[in-house]
């Protein structure tokens, strides 16, 4: 865990990096200053605010110890040893799960209700210990703030794009040439590079928390049999919240799935090779 967190840390320095980057191509030493305190500003927001954040956006609903999905959490957390998260439940069609919180002990997880229709009681204990798995290792406060991280620099790369329409390196010395390469750079590089450290920051966390949900339920199969279920049933949905992007890094299985191409640039690793690993996994009784 402790290397976790380590490469963890060097991936969202690089992404604060890159945001000062991007500030000092825009305004020099002075954007730099500024990009330096708009990634501490996002830093400490996501620290303090994510879970409220993130839940608002997908307008969850907390449910309390009458609901099936409050008492499935709460017989984990009894088996994992870990604190009881706040519920809730989100209206959506397609079945996903999450969990967001800086802390275990200021932590939420919530699912669709679809899912919760669609699962078996096993095959939801699964997914649901599979998201508090995220809590356990503090994956979710990493996964907040490298998602608005990388969504700042994507809104900074679009105002950039603004500025040249409106101007930006058109005068005449060679500073203006250089500020217009350099802005045309951050247009095309910087989102990118973004969802390439997203992608290793969550890819490999995936892996931890499947394997994580099976020692939970003391076998993978549960696991196993949900990601079918999801891998056959999720799939694109449009006009609710699943169409930000942003925040794909989150749920237990990426909504957005298309051409082999775009799977390159997934947050999460195949169905596929989930489930090899789980099958993998080595049950602690």
């Amino acid at each position: 865990m402790i290397g976790n967190r380590i490469k963890t840390t060097l991936f969202l320095g690089g992404l604060t990096g890159l945001f000062i980057a991007m500030g000092y191509v825009l305004g020099n030493k002075t954007g730099m200053i500024i990009g330096f305190v708009i990634a501490m500003a996002i830093n400490l927001g996501s620290y303090w605010f994510s879970d409220k954040i993130v839940l608002k956006m997908h307008k969850a609903v907390e449910v309390d110890h009458n609901h099936k999905l409050y008492r499935t959490v709460q017989d984990l957390v009894r088996v994992a040893k870990m604190p009881m998260p706040k519920v809730y439940t989100i209206t959506a069609p397609s079945p996903n799960a999450f969990a967001t919180g800086r802390n275990p002990k200021h932590a939420a997880v919530a699912a669709t209700q679809s899912l919760i229709d669609l699962m078996s009681e096993e095959e939801l204990k699964a997914v649901m210990g599979h998201e508090l798995s995220h809590v356990k290792h503090r994956d979710t406060l990493i996964q907040t703030i490298a998602v608005g991280i990388a969504s700042a620099i994507a809104m900074v790369a679009e105002i950039t794009q603004w500025a040249i329409i409106f101007g930006m390196g058109r005068g005449e010395d060679d500073n203006g040439v250089g500020g217009l390469i350099g802005a045309i750079a951050i247009i095309i590089l910087t989102p990118i590079i973004a969802t390439i450290i997203q992608l290793a920051i969550s890819r490999q966390r995936e892996y931890l928390a499947d394997a994580g949900a099976a020692q939970m339920m003391k076998t993978s199969m549960p696991m196993i049999h949900a990601l079918n279920k999801l891998e056959s049933t999720t799939g694109h949905v449009r006009n609710n919240h699943q169409t930000n992007s942003s925040v794909q890094s989150l749920y237990i299985i990426n909504p957005f799935r298309g051409s082999s191409i775009m799977k390159l640039f997934s947050t999460h690793p195949s169905t596929k090779s989930r489930i090899e690993s789980l099958k993998k996994v080595k049950i602690r009784r």
